[in-house]
């Protein structure tokens, strides 16, 4: 019986280990999405407006409760992110609870730890 006890702990806990890796997103994948003048239905990318991402280091680090572009300020990352790929990509919005936007967030982090 304590093996089973034991091993379900273990698997649990590997679930939540991978589940919150997940939902941390991937700074590859948000990076190429980044580059990409397609993503989000759009024509420009945003590395043309921010190339290797300059002027995003800032975006996501730790405590920032707004975030500015020529479209006004913005309350959460993801709303902001959604009016450039509207107003600037040409593109349409994505949902801010997307496997797309964990991945730009996990990018614009990335970025963040590089200064």
């Amino acid at each position: 019986m304590r093996i089973f006890e034991t091993t379900a702990v273990v698997i649990g806990a590997a679930l939540l280990l991978s589940t919150s890796a997940f939902a941390a997103g991937d700074a590859k994948k948000g990076k190429m999405l980044f580059e990409d003048a397609k993503f989000a239905g759009g024509s420009v990318s945003c590395s043309s407006c921010h190339p290797d991402g300059k002027g995003m280091e800032k975006a996501a680090m730790k405590g920032k409760k707004e975030w500015k572009n020529p479209a006004g300020t913005w309350l959460a990352l993801e709303d902001a992110s959604n009016v450039c790929l509207i107003l600037a990509n040409k593109g349409t919005a994505i949902d801010p609870k997307s496997a797309e936007m964990k991945d730009l967030v996990a990018y614009f982090k990335s970025l963040s730890m590089k200064k």
